[in-house]
């Protein structure tokens, strides 16, 4: 009922198994019970009932998991930033690796709770301290919010890191979707700060690292393939950017960089630096198109390295410590993981690079799923798991 939908919303919940009820009875009136919780939403919004990022934001926040046997759990803030810390419980004869993690959705979804599996899953299965942060989402917070956000806990983290049990010469940054974009443009900010340790590695899990060209190869085989969308994932970064998704139909079809900055950036953004193998599945080249003055105002700040890490010049990449890349088949930001493995490698540094063929968008938080698991998402996890235990 509308009723119930507003104590959701206002987080005045007293009755969880009430909850569960409506939520129940809810989707029995609805036949969309087999429908993602996306859809559900966008039902709802168009009903009046809720928006569909409260939705969203909502059912993702439902679950939440136990006390862990092997961890010590813990909430914090550094600074004005909350996160939650995962330290192994069994002792350590030497600082441990830590590793700050940033979780995708889009900047406008996903939290702690999300990535609480896959967090733990990490701190155990690699004997790492690991600390997920829960940074502002849009579109109530536009960039760089999020950014800085992850920035400012990574710092603090830097700087306190042996009071973690943490060998502050083994940290890591490592995020997923957006997530890894966050720790691309952390780790370039990082990168030349003199007065911290040199970050270790950065972990880039299916990230998007540039908004110039939804066009790519990929964006126009994976279009329309879930988890992510091509035009979800225009309409997210427009989310971050200004709060709202204004210009999205000329972000899509390209109508919103003016062709001499797209030229300019050709020489890191093209379909030209995309193998060959990856162009086999039905890719024909996108005309370039100009744009209106008034339509690039807005837009601009998709220039900026700390909203699109690809865009950074070398001097910048050369600096950027050893580096793990996961880039999935089916999926709209391969391509995007594609050019940067390209700039990292061209410009000296170590590379590994683990994509799965039949892998799509946001597989690895399936690793462990109760109604669908893939064995493909495990397969990334036990990757990343090995590259972290290898450094």
């Amino acid at each position: 009922s509308t009723d119930f939908w507003l104590v959701v919303l206002t987080k005045d919940l007293t009755e969880p198994r009430m909850i569960e009820v409506m939520i129940d009875n809810l989707l029995s009136e609805f036949p969309i019970f087999c429908v993602c919780v996306f859809e559900q939403g966008k039902i709802l919004e168009k009903i009046g009932i809720c928006s569909q990022i409260s939705f969203v934001r909502y059912m993702q926040g439902i679950k939440a998991l136990g006390a862990d046997q092997k961890l010590f759990i813990e909430d914090l803030w550094f600074e004005k930033v909350p996160v939650r810390i995962y330290q192994p419980k069994a002792p350590s004869a030497s600082p441990r690796r830590g590793v700050m993690f940033f979780h995708g959705g889009g900047w406008v979804f996903g939290s702690l709770e999300t990535h609480e599996s896959l967090c733990r899953s990490l701190a155990r299965r690699s004997e790492s301290v690991v600390v997920s942060v829960g940074y502002r989402l849009a579109p109530e917070h536009k960039y760089p919010a999020a950014y800085e956000d992850c920035l400012h806990a990574s710092i603090h983290f830097m700087k306190n890191a042996e009071h973690y049990g943490v060998d502050p010469a083994q940290i890591s940054v490592c995020g997923d979707s957006a997530g890894g974009n966050l720790a691309a443009a952390v780790s370039q900010t990082l990168a030349g700060r003199a007065d911290l340790p040199r970050l270790r590695a950065q972990i880039l899990i299916y990230p998007i690292l540039q908004a110039l060209d939804f066009n790519l190869p990929s964006y126009k085989q994976n279009q329309a393939i879930p988890l992510l969308f091509q035009e979800r994932a225009a309409f997210y970064v427009l989310q971050y950017l200004n709060g709202n998704s204004s210009n999205l139909e000329q972000v899509l079809e390209g109508s919103h960089i003016p062709i001499d900055i797209k030229l300019n950036y050709r020489k890191w953004v093209s379909e030209d630096y995309i193998p060959e193998r990856f162009k086999v599945r039905g890719y024909k080249p996108h005309v370039l198109l100009d744009c209106s003055t008034e339509v690039y105002e807005t837009v601009k700040r998709f220039c900026e390295p700390n909203l699109c890490p690809l865009l950074a010049e070398d001097a910048v990449v050369q600096q950027l410590p050893e580096s793990f890349i996961l880039t999935c088949e089916y999926d709209v930001l391969r391509d995007d993981g594609l050019l940067y493995k390209k700039r990292l490698e061209d410009n000296g540094v170590r590379v590994t690079w683990c994509h799965l063929e039949d892998g799509f968008h946001g597989i690895i938080n399936s690793f462990n799923s109760e109604w669908m698991s893939f064995s493909s998402g495990k397969r990334g996890l036990d990757n990343i798991v090995n590259f972290l235990k290898s450094l």
